[in-house]
């Protein structure tokens, strides 16, 4: 079953560590990330730059307006997406609790992704 994780992190967090520690996180989220991809797991992925240039587009009436920045003002920004293939909803759980960049905080949220369409 397909599950879409996304991963939600104070970027202010990330910023502050000095810059072996961000490297030394990086390359442990990329050891991770390697093996999801050998065993069959990470169907495609990928982090996400800070949210300053982001754009929000809202859908009122028939009219669209655009807002500077991420959908919700909130410490935790998206910082990355992944596409998972897991057994179940616990497998996905499993999985994803190991992810080394969650240990500065955050939220993780899986859903599944429907089997129905294109």
């Amino acid at each position: 079953m397909k599950y879409l994780c996304l991963g939600y992190h104070e970027e202010s967090k990330i910023l502050a560590l000095g810059e072996d520690e961000r490297n030394a996180l990086a390359e442990e989220c990329r050891a991770y990330d390697e093996l999801l991809w050998r065993n069959g797991h990470c169907l495609k992925g990928n982090a996400l730059p800070p949210s300053e240039g982001a754009m929000t587009l809202r859908f009122d009436h028939g009219k669209v307006r655009l807002a500077e920045g991420p959908f919700i003002q909130m410490p935790e920004q998206l910082g990355g997406i992944l596409l998972l293939e897991a057994n179940d909803l616990n497998h996905a759980i499993q999985l994803m609790s190991q992810l080394p960049a969650m240990r500065l905080g955050g939220a993780l949220e899986i859903r599944p992704v429907r089997a129905d369409g294109p």
